[in-house]
């Protein structure tokens, strides 16, 4: 069943155009499926999302405190550090919307739920993260993207078509880092054997600390942000590369080959975490 479900994965990412529009719809399906389960419970729904906005509005809120006694933090502006802030709330807002499932591959191993995933016609890793919508994420992708309006309508950038592209191309780059993290994250479950996803719940928490310069962190938390678990290019960096602030400018424009390369460690471990799974008892 394993090695079916190992063959399975690779199929999700080596199956060729046609094994990949397969499985785009099959994993819209799972997702509109789990989203008219939501819709019938409808306060449900707008308190999630309402609590998103919430979220990141106190954030934004903190961040005003902050920048109204220190107008300048490490030579970024408040519109600097806005677009900063927003940039790793639109990347952080998508991942529950689209793969809030992943959250719970710990409570599968642990009850023998994985299971049901491993004996379906579909990659496995595919509806571990659509069986549930975070539609907390829908409230955060909303005020994120607000505060992104009203910080590029102010940071200091000479705009072209160029710009423009890049910029998208590396906002979706930052959103992919992010699920691969994320899968990266869940997927430890497999040898931490915990009904709960502490260890990924904990790394989550500490990418929040990339929604900041980096420049105001001591060597070992700029490692770790902007190396070991790079949240920092799913903000940070892509946001220097726009402003071209100094000498994190030029690492902005490698998210799109950082997020590719998290996402092949993401699909390897998760193969490797398959064969240590051991049914229902593990």
């Amino acid at each position: 069943m394993v090695a079916e479900s190992d063959r399975q994965s690779k199929v999700l990412f080596w199956g060729g155009w046609a094994g990949v529009r397969r499985n785009a719809r099959l994993y819209r399906r799972s997702l509109g499926a789990v989203v008219r389960a939501v819709l019938e419970y409808v306060s449900d729904f707008w308190i999630l999302i309402a609590a998103g906005i919430v979220t990141q509005s106190l954030g934004l809120v903190f961040l005003s405190v902050v920048m109204a006694r220190v107008p300048h933090l490490n030579g970024w502006s408040y519109p600097e550090m806005v677009l900063i802030y927003a940039l790793a709330g639109v990347s952080s807002g998508v991942v529950p919307v689209i793969s809030d499932g992943i959250w719970q591959l710990a409570s599968f191993i642990h009850n023998g739920q994985l299971d049901y995933a491993l004996t379906r016609p579909a990659p496995p890793l595919m509806q571990v993260m659509s069986a549930w919508v975070g539609f907390n994420g829908v409230g955060d992708l909303v005020a994120s993207a607000a505060m992104l309006t009203w910080a590029l309508t102010r940071v200091d950038v000479h705009w072209t078509p160029l710009n423009v592209l890049i910029l998208l191309v590396l906002m979706i780059s930052g959103i992919a880092l992010r699920l691969a993290m994320c899968v990266v994250a869940n997927t430890v479950s497999f040898w931490l054997r915990m009904p709960m996803p502490m260890f990924a719940m904990t790394a989550w928490q500490v990418g929040e600390l990339a929604r900041y310069p980096l420049g105001i962190y001591g060597f070992g938390l700029r490692f770790l942000l902007g190396a070991a678990a790079p949240f920092a290019f799913a903000g940070f960096f892509p946001a220097a590369w726009l402003l071209d602030r100094g000498g994190y400018a030029w690492l902005g424009i490698l998210t799109p080959v950082v997020a590719a390369a998290w996402w092949f460690f993401a699909v390897y471990l998760f193969r490797r975490g398959l064969r240590r799974y051991e049914s229902a008892g593990h």
